[in-house]
């Protein structure tokens, strides 16, 4: 009797964890074969912008090497948040995944009251672009290095009128940075857009732009536009003659980057593979070769070093919000 007890208990705990077990296979499974149907890609910024240009020749690449389609969804609007906030609510089965921008390390401090929050409902994945911006300047103002441009905004008894593709951005970022280094009178003049602003500077209407480095190449080797410095380090593949900012002001640098993320909860086997895919993808002769052309710098990186990317980039541009005292709406 005792023997019978003993059996019929373990053949009913046996019946109870099956499921369970059954379960967590079935799961752990499921994450080992991901993906297993397309993955939705969310671009928060318009189609056409440096974040889209990014992800579109990224995925493309990725998509070959993990054997499914990545499916660009661009959701603009209010900085990016908008798209963030819909990703920070998706399932965490890697199936919904954030392609972000800069703004994803400046909105924090810029947005009051946002419906989630960037280190609860995030898991970083992997870097996947460097661009500096470019100090570009109309072509008959008489400057040629950055120190002809801080003695010229000094000398100027109003300062001098630089533009920003809006407040917040990080060529508004970048502006701000450049008064606090220099001790220079700058006028804040922000536009609706890169591309409207560089339209103005052309045009000589505002004479002064720290531009995102991807968008203005060719404006540069055509002669509408000046370049006298740019925002990262070193010497840039398609504009070797431009030094960067930092040699003449220590410590200045600035990147637009791109990075992934998912939402919080999903499997790390899932972001192991995603990451993977990605390095592969940016090692890839024909994706280094596209970046090159448009400025776009890329390196390697685990979720742990793009995590600790991150926070640096949060803190930094946090001090200079504070500082300059931007406030959205």
């Amino acid at each position: 009797m005792p023997r019978s007890q003993v059996s019929r208990r373990a053949l009913l705990a046996g019946m109870a964890a099956a499921p369970f077990v059954g379960s967590a296979s079935a799961r752990a499974a499921s994450e080992a074969a991901w993906p297993t149907r397309p993955v939705t890609v969310m671009v928060p910024y318009p189609p056409a912008g440096g974040a889209d240009t990014t992800a579109r020749i990224l995925y493309a690449k990725v998509g070959n090497i993990l054997g499914q389609q990545f499916v660009i969804e661009n959701r603009g609007g209010a900085g990016g948040t908008i798209g963030e906030a819909l990703v920070a609510k998706a399932a965490p089965d890697g199936y919904t995944i954030l392609h972000d921008a800069t703004a994803y390390s400046v909105n924090g401090a810029l947005y009051a009251n946002l419906p989630f929050d960037y280190n609860r409902d995030f898991e970083p994945v992997a870097l996947v672009s460097l661009v500096p911006n470019i100090l570009v300047v109309t072509p008959s103002v008489p400057v040629k290095t950055l120190a002809d441009v801080i003695a010229y905004a000094k000398a100027a008894p109003n300062g001098i009128d630089m533009a920003s593709s809006g407040n917040g951005t990080l060529q508004h970022l970048s502006l701000e940075l450049f008064r606090f280094m220099t001790g220079a009178k700058v006028n804040h003049v922000p536009y609706r857009g890169g591309g409207l602003a560089l339209n103005d500077v052309i045009a000589g209407q505002v004479k002064f732009f720290f531009s995102n480095g991807s968008s203005v190449v060719g404006m540069i080797q055509g002669g509408q536009l000046k370049a006298i410095a740019h925002t990262g380090k070193g010497r840039l593949k398609s504009l070797p003659d431009v030094p960067p900012v930092s040699d003449t002001l220590p410590g200045f640098e600035a990147y637009e980057w791109n990075g992934v993320f998912v939402p919080h909860g999903t499997a790390p086997e899932i972001v192991r593979t995603l990451n993977s895919a990605i390095n592969q993808a940016i090692s890839a002769p024909e994706v280094k070769e596209r970046f090159e052309q448009l400025n776009i710098e890329s390196r390697q990186s685990t979720p742990e070093e793009f995590r600790a990317f991150v926070n640096d980039q949060i803190e930094r541009w946090g001090k200079v919000v504070k500082e300059a005292n931007i406030k959205i709406g």
